[in-house]
């Protein structure tokens, strides 16, 4: 089959390339965590550059006991022996699809890797709608019908993929919605796959009221939940490549390892050690890094509830984001405007119209399962930090990240755009060279 490049990375690229060509741009298309290294994890990383050995294919002892230490300060008891390390939660994830087999259950929207890595492995995806503000977690009652009626037409489905929080929807589905995805799961016999890569990064409220709370389908389907992180997210360290599986302690935990290790083995060998060696220290969450999440919390925060405020403003919808970096706004009731003045109808129309026309980087929904007719993006507020990392620790430390000059023109030229989509006289245009579409796949 034909994979093209992730829709996350192609739009970095197309932005590259208008930053190249002298083009202003809005760096709004990709998840990354938009943060500087914590001086501790660099000393870490430089402490274990001497360990060169493979190692286990599981990963180390350490990593292992450290991981199942931060899952049990989360109310969920972990064995080590059922904690798989390898380099990012990608290839992790890969390697469980490969295992379980059979076709999989997806929340649409959700992650665009999820679909496409189930192609890979030869699957068909089942996607299964969310509920607005539940983002992640497909309604179980859909999910029940979808995976019968799949059965019914002679199709095996073993998994159903969820994220808490959500990519793309910033969203944290409730205890209510995650205890009846685990039931459907119960009752059709059907591994869950949850991915809780952003766990730690749920926002204080506006009024410092307390965080919405996280549940984890493997608080009411512990014998069939497998649990993916890692560290690339709320301690932005996407770059070094490093994931964790929490592999439930029961029969299809212990099949599952089992076929794990053996694909492991012969993809990736093992974890790179000096890596490991740094993230078995941060998942022992010691105080400087908890701080350093928490201060990247509450900045994820202050900036996604800003650009939430400048699309409400426009006319979009958008569920109100409580964890993560990203929102999820909905051009539909502007439907009529958009096609009236730029003849767009389409959600690869809307965006590619934001790029080409002002430098603007957001991913349709159908990059994230739904179908082009969805005025939906997935907006991403991580990169608005800064581009050096002065100006990101100044983002970090601000008491009003929003009064930073960079910052702020980062919003004002938000508002630019969406007022210069939406007026009937286009202004405020960047001067735009044509990107290659197929780089761009908006």
């Amino acid at each position: 089959m034909t994979v093209t490049v992730s829709a996350t990375l192609a739009v970095n690229e197309a932005l590259n390339d208008k930053r190249r060509q002298g083009v202003r741009v809005l760096p709004l298309g990709f998840g990354e965590a938009g943060l500087p290294v914590h001086p501790v994890m660099r000393d870490r990383l430089s402490a274990g550059n001497g360990a060169n050995a493979y190692g286990p294919v599981a990963g180390s002892a350490a990593l292992r006991e450290a991981a199942a230490g931060y899952w049990e300060r989360r109310g969920l008891p972990t064995d080590p022996g059922m904690v798989i390390a390898g380099p990012g939660s990608k290839p992790l994830l890969y390697s469980l699809l490969l295992e379980i087999g059979g076709d999989t259950a997806i929340a649409a929207p959700s992650w665009v890797s999820y679909a496409a890595q189930s192609r890979l492995v030869g699957q068909r995806p089942i996607m299964v709608p969310t509920a607005t503000g539940q983002g992640g977690v497909p309604q179980p009652d859909l999910l029940h019908a979808a995976v019968t009626d799949a059965r019914e037409q002679g199709r095996t489905v073993n998994a159903v993929v969820v994220t808490v929080p959500d990519n793309p929807t910033g969203t944290v589905a409730s205890a209510e919605t995650v205890r009846r995805l685990a039931e459907v799961a119960r009752e059709l016999d059907l591994v869950i796959i949850s991915d809780e890569i952003y766990r730690d990064l749920v926002h204080l409220g506006p009024e410092g009221e307390d965080r919405v709370v996280v549940h984890s389908p493997a608080e009411y389907a512990s014998e069939r939940t497998v649990i993916s992180s890692g560290l690339s997210k709320n301690l932005a360290l996407g770059g070094w490549r490093i994931g964790v599986l929490r592999l439930p302690d029961s029969e299809i935990g212990h099949r599952l390892r089992g076929g794990l290790l053996g694909v492991a083995s012969e993809i990736w060998s093992s974890p790179a050690a000096p890596v490991q060696e740094a993230a078995s220290y941060a998942f022992t969450e010691p105080d400087e890094l908890v701080d350093h999440i928490d201060r990247s919390r509450r900045l994820h925060g202050i900036v996604a509830r800003a650009v939430t405020d400048v699309f409400t403003r426009a006319g979009a919808t958008v569920a109100a984001p409580t964890a993560a970096f990203y929102l999820y706004p909905d051009f539909e009731p502007l439907r009529e405007r958009l096609a009236e003045l730029h003849g767009v109808t389409t959600g690869p129309g809307l965006t590619g119209l934001l790029l080409e026309r002002y430098g603007m980087g957001v991913l349709p929904a159908v990059e994230f399962g739904e179908s082009t007719d969805a005025l939906r993006m997935r907006v991403a507020t991580s990169l608005l930090y800064g581009e050096s990392e002065e100006r990101r620790y100044a983002a970090l430390s601000a008491r009003d990240p929003l009064a930073l000059p960079w910052v702020r023109a980062h919003l004002t030229r938000l508002s630019e755009v969406l007022d210069s989509v939406l007026s009937e006289s286009p202004k405020h245009a960047s001067t735009v060279i044509p990107v290659r579409r197929e780089v761009a796949r908006a």
